[in-house]
């Protein structure tokens, strides 16, 4: 998007604000398609954990793609825009066996990631078709945070606990149709994971009725110009390869799963922001802008990047700023960053803000979400209200203390 575009939406529907880019959207999903265009069965499922509005959710449903889900709460979304039960799969983690049942009783695919419930839902719905989430005890992911297939994760069920698992599902006759993993964010060497994945072909032919292998994503995407990325090429290539083989060597031929999230949407998003105040220090000159980590929280989490550009001064002579928020506690989205001169007003935007940004929102400080926009065909769509002061105080309940203190 240009510039110009950005700063027109922030007069249109003010600020702070999340723009995404459909065409950004677009051409990233296509871009997986033709990276494996040669397996004849190919699904993507996009993580709805990275961004949840919902129509979003039915923009990535027109091109196709089905939904990667972590709670029944996404199902439910889902399910609002429009997708078929079949084209959900639901990857919980330390979630009741009520939820699961209930996200069953729906007709969406269960993936299961421990052996307590695994044998629990077996005895009790063997004919429930089940996919098992594995952990390959492979290390991927730009943080620990992020890096969920190691030795020491709590995700997936151990490669180290295959007779146990084999044995529950000898013992409960249920029927397992997918096998699954998911290493990490931020996949840097694809060898990395290849290897994972080789484990998972070992793991995979040892069930004879399965309909699909899911191997999870993490594909890195840049943050900056000239920053690394996952080389989606070259790992269709040589997982189409191993994947067509592999199916030739099961007799059967079964469906190649992806569930990104980043990767479909990171790119297509904006983070807008006025600067309050340009504070200089002895040391520092600090530019704080109308927002904090409650609208922001990947700096402060991962000790993530997000480029920033002064859109309202985009040719200006550059200088050093901290770019920080106004949350009472530690609140720095850059250190000592050079952008153009930045004046009190200005807008700031922030790259890559279409991922973990405003589904990792809060009202902490009671302040409000801002609204979301999804820029469609040339023209900016309101698709999510800023939340007011009411909507933070709807729910709670007030205690009525001089009536209660009258009954004593």
């Amino acid at each position: 998007m240009e510039t110009n575009q950005l700063l027109a939406l922030t007069e249109q529907f003010g600020n702070p604000i999340y723009v995404y880019d459909a065409t950004k959207i677009q051409s990233q999903y296509h871009k997986l398609e033709q990276a494996f265009k040669n397996v004849n069965s190919l699904r993507i499922n996009y993580a709805v954990k990275a961004l949840s509005n919902l129509s979003v959710l039915k923009l990535l449903k027109q091109l196709g793609s089905g939904l990667d889900t972590v709670s029944i709460q996404e199902v439910q979304l889902g399910l609002m825009a429009g997708y078929s039960p079949e084209k959900i799969i639901y990857t919980p983690n330390g979630v009741s066996m009520e939820e699961i049942e209930e996200v069953a009783a729906l007709g969406v695919q269960i993936n299961i990631d421990n052996l307590s419930i695994l044998e629990q839902f077996g005895t009790k719905h063997p004919k429930t078709p089940v996919c098992i989430r594995i952990n390959p005890h492979v290390m991927a992911g730009g943080n620990s945070n992020i890096s969920v297939g190691h030795i020491d994760s709590k995700f997936g069920i151990s490669i180290h606990q295959m007779p146990h698992l084999l044995r529950i599902v000898s013992n409960t006759g249920m029927r397992i149709n997918g096998i699954h993993m998911h290493t990490g964010s931020d996949i840097l060497d694809i060898e990395v994971f290849l290897y994972a994945a080789e484990i998972l072909f070992n793991t995979a032919i040892q069930f004879k009725n399965l309909e699909f292998i899911d191997f999870g994503s993490g594909f890195k995407v840049p943050y900056k110009a000239d920053d690394i990325e996952t080389d989606i090429e070259e790992l269709g290539k040589k997982l189409t390869k191993r994947f067509n083989n592999f199916c030739t060597e099961y007799g059967s031929e079964l469906t190649l799963c992806f569930e990104p999230g980043k990767f479909l949407v990171s790119q297509s998003g904006y983070f807008l922001a006025k600067v309050n105040v340009v504070k200089q220090t002895t040391s520092t000159v600090f530019a704080g802008v109308d927002s904090g980590f409650n609208h922001l929280i990947r700096p402060m989490l991962y000790n993530s990047y997000h480029h920033i550009q002064n859109i309202s001064n985009p040719n200006g002579k550059e200088r050093f700023y901290s770019v920080v928020g106004y949350i009472c506690e530690t609140d720095t989205f850059a250190g000592n960053r050079r952008i153009t001169e930045i004046t009190e007003g200005d807008i700031l935007c922030f790259y890559n803000a279409g991922a973990y940004c405003f589904s990792m929102a809060s009202n902490y400080n009671s302040r409000t979400r801002p609204a979301e926009v999804l820029w469609y065909e040339n023209q900016g769509y309101l698709i999510r209200e800023s939340e007011t002061f009411d909507d933070i105080v709807r729910k709670q309940i007030v205690m009525d203390f001089d009536v209660l203190n009258a009954a004593v």
